[in-house]
């Protein structure tokens, strides 16, 4: 992944899977990266549905971070996430992009695409995001 800021071990789930954030790219679109090996595939050897859609949900509230921090770490919260696989991933590299379709100021409306790095599409999800007002924390409390 080439480009500029690069987020990794910012947070527990992003240690534990191993995956980087890549927001300093010009289309000012969020990269999420993984390159996988056994910790992250299912019974059947294939990337793990759960860890696919933490791709694609990184992403995509990445993507809308970067709407309004050029560091990408304003919080965002996934307020829904649609996922449809695709086909299945195997050992190799993949990367969810995120991009912002619609919204207004507080609700943002997010797709992403998570692609093996031979090209082949592996998932596609859409959600709703909403930016948490400054000064407060992400927490349950404060979740819609």
């Amino acid at each position: 992944m080439s480009g500029g800021a690069i987020i990794e071990d910012e947070t527990g789930a992003q240690r534990m899977v191993g995956y980087t954030l890549d927001v300093g790219q010009p289309d000012r679109r969020a990269r999420c990266r993984l390159v996988l090996n056994e910790r992250h595939t299912n019974r059947h050897g294939v990337l793990h549905g759960g860890i696919a859609g933490m791709l694609l949900d990184s992403a995509a509230g990445a993507t809308a971070s970067l709407t309004v921090d050029d560091s990408g770490r304003q919080p965002f919260l996934t307020v829904s996430l649609n996922i449809d696989f695709v086909g299945p991933s195997r050992k190799g590299g993949v990367t969810a992009t995120g991009r912002v379709v619609g919204g207004g100021r507080s609700l943002l409306f997010v797709a992403a695409d998570l692609v093996h790095d031979d090209g082949t599409l592996i998932a596609t999800a859409s959600g709703v995001f909403k930016r948490v007002p400054t000064g407060t924390k992400s927490s349950p409390e404060n979740t819609p």
